[in-house]
């Protein structure tokens, strides 16, 4: 195999998560996947320190074989008063919030990989066999099946009895939350490169927002797909088609009409949820993981898995959280006066969101965690690679 095929090859199986600098991609990336010699940067060692806070586990129990290691978008949801989370085999459960007292399972028999998103009374997946099935969210019976044309590695969104399933291959499809009968589709040609994994689709007032793996964010319509406005995020730079990877992959979030994403080799940017006026861009910044917000900061995890808290009016980065360099840290979730992280090797980090000194850390399992945190009510939902799926309070 001539060593620029290889290269290829490489990159389009890997997760997002397995390299983090253009470096490491032009030098040593072969090694890397091959099992050979790795000259990235190592990830950093933990340190022991005095904590600040007290972190209590309020249950832990597992669901299944969880993404049974493989770089999927298989993150827990709350929502009736239940958390709800599922495996790559099929398995959907149902948890009581306080207890983990299991409320009902379902056996989809299809390899889910993203998912789930909670609809009205609807719980609905998408699989690697390019199936999307929608439950019931009070007893998990199935609803429908629906087929797509590709797999999916991103969150359903759902809003006004319309679910929004986006693919690998480019494709956005809308179905009937209640039935399944697809509304309408749109597509557009993605790049012939790309990294695996895909931002998730999110639905603002009348407008569905998905970022490209060409590094254009794009708003259609939610009735009936019709295309809005586009807006270049991440602008394609070099001359190699590893040079301009500019993937959107991190979930874009929306607040007060402004929406905020992330991309690979494309910095971050603030976009008007109304025209898709670019109001501000950091293009410093390279980041594969999503975003989350306070008030008046946003939070996210950088290529390099520094913790960055950035000003929602500039994009100027006000802290930089280096401690945990290359562990691979989830999505950060922020609540009261934390940021929360999970790692690769089953830790959750508590960082201050004053100026991102570490407060604490706990040992989840042995396995990585690579789905956000889920804080509701204070308390800290996280779910691992291995299935494991636990809660935490700060005492």
């Amino acid at each position: 195999m001539r060593p620029i095929t290889l290269l290829l090859f490489c990159l389009v199986l890997a997760g997002c998560a397995a390299f983090d600098t253009l470096g490491e991609a032009a030098s040593g990336i072969s090694d890397y996947f091959l099992g050979g010699e790795d000259n990235s940067d190592p990830p950093a060692v933990l340190v022991e320190y005095t904590p600040e806070i007290k972190i209590e586990e309020i249950w832990q129990e597992s669901v299944g074989a969880g993404s049974d290691e493989r770089t999927l978008k298989l993150v827990p949801a709350v929502g009736f008063g239940k958390i709800i989370a599922a495996d790559n085999e099929g398995l959907v459960e149902a948890r009581d919030l306080s207890t983990g007292k299991l409320l009902w399972e379902a056996e989809t028999e299809i390899h889910l990989s993203g998912g789930p998103g909670l609809g009205s009374g609807t719980v609905i997946l998408g699989s690697s066999d390019a199936q999307v099935v929608a439950l019931n969210s009070e007893n998990g019976e199935t609803l429908w099946k629906s087929e797509v044309s590709s797999e999916v590695l991103s969150v359903p969104a759902i809003a006004n009895g319309i679910a929004i399933i986006r693919t690998t291959d480019g494709v956005v499809f809308a179905f009937n939350e209640k039935n399944g009968a697809k509304l309408w589709s749109y597509e557009i040609n993605e790049p012939a490169l790309s990294v695996r994994g895909i931002g998730a689709p999110i639905i603002v007032e009348d407008k569905v927002i998905v970022g490209y793996d060409n590094g254009k964010l794009m708003a259609l319509r939610l009735t009936d797909g019709k295309y809005g406005w586009e807006t270049s995020i991440a602008i394609p730079k070099g001359r190699s088609e590893v040079e301009r990877l500019a993937d959107l992959d991190a979930d874009p979030i929306d607040v007060a009409g402004v929406i905020y994403i992330a991309g690979y080799h494309g910095g971050i940017a603030a976009v008007s949820e109304s025209d898709g006026e670019v109001l501000w861009r950091n293009e410093s910044i390279s980041s594969y993981a999503g975003l989350s917000n306070d008030s008046r900061y946003l939070y996210l995890t950088d290529a390099g898995s520094d913790v960055q808290q950035l000003d929602q009016r500039t994009g100027a980065s006000l802290w930089k959280q280096k401690d945990l360099h290359q562990r691979k840290l989830t999505t950060p979730s922020v609540y009261d006066n934390y940021v929360v992280a999970g790692d690769f090797e089953g830790y959750v980090h508590w960082l201050s969101t004053v100026d991102g000194r570490q407060l604490g850390r706990i040992k989840v399992t042995d396995s990585g965690i690579d789905a956000k945190p889920v804080v509701v009510d204070n308390t800290v939902y996280i779910y691992a690679k291995d299935g494991t799926l636990a809660a935490y309070k700060i005492q």
